[in-house]
């Protein structure tokens, strides 16, 4: 009898793993973002530093995320917008010419688009290096030389996540129409969030404001900055919400740094 459990066992294991070793990547901040509050032992021991991101703005929509890893990420990247060495990650939106580029420089070994093909939503779970990297399709506008058709291209847009360091950090991508509940399960939660706050181009002040309230980031990073006033957004967004202005390009920023308080920061040494 014994013998005959053990050989059932293990033909379920065999057929199992297969089964496990293709379901794709767990992402952490879906997880931390449904699962309830857990009590942390207290350590009697000094505990390791927590390792730090480096981000930077290059201005418009690009921002450079540097690993702990050693991994260079570049976010709506179309090479107008460069600091220091390439990226060894790019991630793109096909809004306009400004937020990517089909002939991005062979030196870049991984190239993201934010769309798909065929009609199909672009896919993206992977992790590369440090990082693991996915998206939320959004809907995009059509612009002036687009093909005739219906007024917004479905999944025309990406949201990219990245995590990495124990962080959750968004980019909300050339984001045109308001988040339903869906998008944000899809999202989770985001530590830090990178949001276009020109008004016109992606979406209403006011509708950009809601959908920062209601992410309730740690760090929001304004993009996409244009002429819009920054005491507007404050206002809209709320009290809630602290304003840290730096004349500088780049900070750091690890899970135990992060605010207490939600905070806008501007990077203003670009």
């Amino acid at each position: 009898m014994w013998r005959l459990l053990s050989a059932a066992l293990a033909l379920i294991g065999a057929t199992l793993t297969p089964a496990l070793a293709q379901q794709v990547q767990r992402s952490e901040c879906l997880a931390m973002a449904g699962a309830p509050p857990r009590v942390m032992p207290v350590a009697f021991r000094q505990a390791a530093a927590a390792q730090q991101v480096e981000i930077t703005y290059a201005g418009h929509s690009t921002y450079f995320i540097d690993t702990p890893g050693g991994l260079r990420i570049a976010t709506d990247y179309s090479g107008a917008y460069q600091v220091g060495r390439l990226p060894d990650v790019a991630t793109m939106n096909k809004a306009h010419s400004t937020h990517y580029t089909l002939y991005p420089d062979k030196r870049i070994p991984n190239v993201l688009h934010g769309w798909g093909e065929d009609g199909k939503p672009a896919i993206i779970s992977t992790r590369i290096g440090d990082t693991f990297i996915r998206n939320v399709t959004t809907d995009v506008r059509r612009y002036f030389g687009d093909d005739f058709g219906a007024d917004m291209i479905r999944d025309g847009n990406s949201i990219f996540i990245f995590e990495v360091a124990g962080l959750c950090i968004g980019h909300l991508g050339h984001l045109h129409h308001k988040l339903d509940d869906s998008h944000f399960a899809q999202i989770g939660r985001l530590d830090i969030v990178m949001v276009p706050i020109d008004g016109t181009y992606t979406m209403s002040l006011g509708g950009m404001s809601d959908i920062t309230k209601r992410l309730r980031s740690s760090v929001v990073l304004p993009m996409h900055r244009f002429a819009t006033p920054l005491e507007e957004f404050m206002r809209r967004i709320g009290q809630e919400f602290e304003i840290d202005r730096r004349f500088e390009r780049s900070f750091r920023m690890s899970r135990d740094t992060l605010p207490s308080t939600p905070t806008v920061i501007i990077l203003d040494g670009v």
